[in-house]
């Protein structure tokens, strides 16, 4: 019997650290996930690491960014420009009338030749004799 009591002991004691090294487990984990689980935008949160395997992020000079701004600058006073002349969208191509025409007559044959196609195909095939209605017989 005390054989037993001393095993249920051991076995109490071994419950207990296993129980701590779930926890130590469940911490790891959740600082992994952290590391791993997408963000707000769904992409990878970057760790310092992960940013230094990349190599390390490359520096606009100043004198870039001042010519981009410029660039910018420069496509923005041009739109200013159109839009006070009334020139926000460049002119619509317009087509003329007898184009119009040409191109409607010719969908009107299109139409006629499919229409004439399919009533040709129509009477070419046997007319189907009506049903004759069977009457039952009373019992």
């Amino acid at each position: 019997m005390a054989n037993l009591v001393g095993i249920l002991n051991d076995l109490r004691n071994e419950r207990g650290r296993v129980q701590q090294e779930l926890e130590k487990l469940e911490k790891a984990i959740s600082v992994v996930e952290d590391v791993t689980e997408p963000n707000h935008l769904g992409r990878v949160a970057r760790t310092r690491r992960t940013a230094r395997a990349h190599g390390p992020r490359r520096k606009m000079s100043a004198a870039g960014r001042r010519r981009i701004a410029a660039a910018q600058r420069a496509r923005w006073a041009k739109l200013k420009v159109r839009r006070q002349l009334g020139q926000a969208r460049q002119a619509t191509r317009k087509m003329s009338t007898a184009a119009r025409n040409r191109i409607a007559a010719a969908q009107r044959a299109r139409w006629a030749e499919l229409k004439a196609e399919k009533k040709q195909k129509m009477s070419a095939r046997p007319a189907k004799k009506p049903a004759q209605k069977v009457q039952a017989k009373a019992a």
